[in-house]
């Protein structure tokens, strides 16, 4: 473990030059300040000396978030505070890192009590489920289940060909015996049908006693098994009190809380696994704890890309959503912070361009940072902006979406019965769609395709990885433009229409291992996102006619 009083680094370079921040960063969108970045720098020259071992354990195999603080202490003197998010074993032995949030629980025997009776009970329902009454139960009843569904499916059968048989002899006695006889004949065969279906009958019935009594037997060995679970849930519910308790977090004011209050306000009141082991919160806590005053922050990814989300070595990064964004929200108070981006109405000042109008549709030319539809906390958007312009229209207006960085062409429906028409031609997939990109680095290749299956990460909202269990199937072909200044100009083609579907495409490293220029999700901040749909082509619901639309990139 690292030494506290070790952990405050001075600058190795002369950044007079560099001003102060007039404000604390934000941390889920920024640009990172200069002195964060000299910070960055100098941690990466410290990782690259470090022992290979240490960064090629399995902890670490797919890289690993980094993080520095600029803060300045009482004397003025300007230095930095590194982190890392996670454990990495061996590596503080090396660098001065600060230490984690919550450091009690580790030697805390009571916790270890605790944690050996959740072990036991673990031990107890295994030897259970594994235990050979238990096996030969599920055995038996899964023999009994499918020679009973034989002998019944056979029985049947049976019965079947029996009946038949009685229905022959009864059309072919009708005309040749008189009605005595005839009447006769008929209760014989009644009789043999009643014979049969009593059979039947017996037959359930001693199968399905016999399944009732193992199904009994294997309930005693389940209800034994449900109950030691709920008295681990129980167990376990405590203990993670306990261990969340551990996580006593400061603020710039000096007031502490823990993660149970934090994430109690939360409608999951849970928090997520490895919550308050990020870098950001390590770094903070130990600014407040050392009457150190934080100036600026940026995190980094150092290392191979994740298998699902996406990360670049080197790229720079928001702070995560899930675990971070509830802590830093009591972390950041008492810092003077900039202002959250995504509060201020990005289409304020700019213009809604139609493209195309008749009474039932309209194709409009959506600038970027413009959203589509009303988000949660700024109305301002194209379907605003259509429903105030058009006050007879009616439906749901959008048929399609662009993200709100995404510039290009979007129609809108001006109706119900045209809205559906259009919709049904994106579901047929006939709606012809191509955007224009700009990507960071040269593409190799000409040309090529990406199927990717693509989720939300919950821990990382709104943000989209690659996951093959429970991903949806994504497709995209791509064609090289120009290559230019060290920057690929790309034709997009999407055959589906997942959301952030190009941008991770663009930067995942099993798509073309590269962000699109200006994607502060996957990439690094400019000027703006280099992505805009120039080609839109569909068919008129009402007149039928191929409409074909081009409208070229600004960038």
């Amino acid at each position: 473990m690292s030494n506290p009083a070790s952990c405050f680094t001075t600058f190795n370079e002369n950044i007079d030059n560099l001003a102060l921040p007039e404000q604390f960063t934000f941390p889920f969108y920024y640009k990172p300040h200069p002195l964060a970045v000299a910070a960055a720098k100098q941690l990466q020259q410290q990782l690259k000396k470090l022992d290979k071992a240490i960064l090629d354990t399995d902890d670490i195999d797919a890289g690993k978030m980094f993080g520095v603080l600029v803060v300045q202490d009482k004397s003025q003197q300007l230095g930095f505070i590194s982190a890392y998010s996670g454990q990495i074993a061996g590596i503080d032995e090396q660098l001065h890192f600060a230490p984690n949030v919550a450091l009690k629980h580790i030697d805390d025997a009571e916790f270890s009590q605790q944690s050996q009776v959740i072990n036991d009970i673990n031990a107890q329902i295994t030897a259970l489920q594994n235990s050979d009454n238990y096996q030969q139960i599920e055995q038996q009843l899964t023999t009994a289940r499918q020679h009973y569904e034989q002998q019944l499916i056979a029985k049947q059968q049976a019965m079947q060909v029996t009946r038949k048989q009685r229905k022959q002899q009864r059309q072919a006695a009708g005309e040749q015996l008189n009605n005595d006889e005839f009447e006769k004949l008929k209760n014989q065969l009644a009789g043999q049908s009643i014979v049969e279906k009593k059979q039947l009958q017996a037959l359930k019935q001693q199968w399905q006693t016999r399944i009732a009594a193992l199904e009994q037997t294997q309930l005693t060995i389940d209800d034994e098994i449900n109950g030691l679970k709920k008295r681990r849930k129980v167990l376990s519910k405590n203990l993670q009190k306990k261990l969340f308790a551990q996580y006593q977090f400061l603020n710039a004011n000096g007031e502490v809380t823990d993660l149970n209050a934090i994430f109690a306000k939360l409608p999951e009141h849970t928090p997520p696994s490895g919550a308050g082991d990020c870098a950001a919160p390590k770094l903070l806590q130990y600014a407040y704890k050392h009457n150190l005053k934080p100036l600026a922050m940026a995190e980094f990814w150092w290392g191979a890309p994740p298998k699902s989300a996406i990360r670049h070595h080197l790229h720079y990064y928001p702070s995560c959503y899930s675990k971070c964004q509830p802590i830093l929200g009591h972390m950041l108070e008492g810092l003077n912070v900039e202002d959250n981006p995504l509060l201020v109405n990005p289409a304020q000042g700019k213009d809604l361009t139609i493209v195309y109008q008749d009474d039932d549709l309209l194709v409009v030319n959506k600038p970027a940072e413009f959203l589509s539809v009303p988000g949660i906390n700024i109305d301002d958007s194209v379907y605003m902006r259509i429903k105030t312009q058009f006050p007879h229209a009616s439906g749901p207006l959008i048929v399609h979406r662009l993200d709100m960085s995404t510039s290009g062409l979007l129609m809108i429906a001006l109706n119900k019965r045209v809205h559906k028409a259009l919709q049904k031609q994106f579901i047929e997939r006939s709606v012809e769609k191509r955007y224009v990109a700009l990507v960071a680095g040269n593409i190799a290749a000409d040309s090529g395709s990406i199927e990717l299956p693509l989720v939300l990460d919950f821990d990382d909202k709104p943000r989209q990885m690659v996951c093959y269990k429970t991903g949806k199937p994504s497709l995209t072909t791509w064609q090289v433009l120009e290559r230019k200044n060290n920057t690929t100009r790309l034709q997009l083609y999407p055959k589906t229409g997942r959301t952030h579907q190009l941008r991770v495409h663009c930067a995942h490293h099993l798509g073309l291992n590269t962000p699109i220029v200006g994607d502060t999700h996957y990439g690094e901040k400019s000027d703006r996102l280099h992505l805009h749909a120039e080609y839109l082509a569909f068919t008129h619901p009402i007149s039928h006619e191929r409409l074909e639309f081009e409208v070229a990139a600004d960038f």
